[in-house]
């Protein structure tokens, strides 16, 4: 079960860096993908740049935690964390986004990153 718990919390913190390095790189693409397109005419490179900023952080945290401070860390900070693709999913539907996209990916997240912290506090 540890090895398990470790496996899937590090692959989740390694997609937060991968999805950081997406928007800061390639931020209108990584829009789309999120859900809610980047308007072409308007100036969302900012957003797009906090947004990537924000997900390369989180898993640098998640990494941090679990190679520092252990599982029980790193589980609490998955707990907290889950609320990032919750609200993710809320700003998909209440910005025009597709419902599959919204609970396919977003809600979907939420409940992978519960189960890692479930999984973390059980290791």
């Amino acid at each position: 079960m540890t090895a398990t718990a470790y496996t899937l919390a590090v692959l989740l913190d390694l997609f937060c860096l991968f999805l950081g390095y997406r928007f800061l790189f390639q931020p209108r693409p990584a829009a789309t993908g999120y859900g809610v397109p980047a308007d072409p005419a308007g100036d969302a490179g900012a957003y797009l740049t906090i947004k990537g900023t924000r997900d390369g952080t989180l898993g640098l945290v998640g990494l941090a935690l679990l190679a520092f401070a252990g599982a029980d860390a790193a589980a609490w900070m998955m707990l907290c964390v889950a609320l990032v693709p919750l609200g993710d999913t809320l700003i998909v539907l209440r910005n025009g986004g597709t419902k599959a996209v919204a609970f396919g990916i977003h809600f979907a997240t939420a409940v992978v990153v519960l189960i890692s912290a479930g999984l973390l506090f059980l290791a």
